[in-house]
């Protein structure tokens, strides 16, 4: 049963303009998701939903912080490699790793926090962790691509659930900004392989791009269990 979790921004890297990097990070839409995303900040204390849905994007013209990685500190009191029940990974989103290939990790993202197990988490990938300010309040956040659960239970032949990435209409995927308070930690995600041979030439540096839909891997480690069952 986990109680606690914190994550941190952690190598805090270059100053630039979201119009900028937007291009870099193949996110045309960047600064329109950062907009929405402080809107939803701004508006999340009005009562009246029909007054938040109608409130102007806020102009945002600043430039962010972007960080290569954050922390997850969390308590699993369950997992017996942890001392004293309290865990440390880190998430990574970078362009090249260990002087080869991106590195963009995968996370489970707390979307209903009343809800038990997956009821309450959906999985993203983390494409960019940047940090911002806006009228006078920093905001860590986080862009990640989502995807979406195939069916309302688990595999019955594997016990993992599946999920596919969310694409729209126009064959991109279907991004947002979240605030990094909403990321609890690093998911594990396996394709599901179908009844075709695997390309030889396959990378595994492609595998969260080549693949159409993957198990949440629930056996990483004793939490990963707890929650993704």
């Amino acid at each position: 049963m986990y109680v606690y979790c914190c994550l941190s921004n952690t190598i805090i890297g270059k100053r630039v303009y979201p119009d900028i990097i937007a291009d870099e990070i193949d996110q045309p839409d960047f600064v329109d998701l950062i907009q929405r995303f402080l809107h939803d900040q701004c508006c999340s204390d009005v009562d009246s939903e029909a007054t938040s849905s109608s409130a102007p994007l806020p102009e945002f013209h600043r430039k962010i912080s972007v960080c290569a990685s954050a922390i997850a500190t969390f308590f699993a009191p369950s997992d017996i490699s942890g001392i004293g029940g309290m865990r440390c990974e880190r998430i990574r989103a970078v362009n090249t790793w260990r002087s080869g290939p991106g590195r963009y990790d995968c996370v489970f993202v707390s979307t209903d926090p009343m809800g038990e197990g997956m009821a309450g988490f959906d999985i993203a990938r983390v494409k960019l962790f940047f940090s911002l300010k806006h009228e006078g309040i920093k905001y860590p956040c986080a862009l990640i691509h989502w995807y979406s659960r195939m069916g309302d239970f688990p595999d019955e032949n594997t016990g993992m659930w599946v999920v596919q990435p969310d694409i729209r209409d126009d064959e991109t995927q279907f991004a947002s900004v979240v605030h990094l308070d909403t990321i609890f930690r690093a998911a594990h995600l396996l394709p599901v392989y179908g009844n075709k041979f695997v390309p030889s030439y396959l990378d595994f540096s492609q595998t969260l791009d080549a693949f159409h839909s993957y198990y949440v891997n629930k056996y990483i480690d004793h939490h990963a269990f707890e929650i993704a069952s």
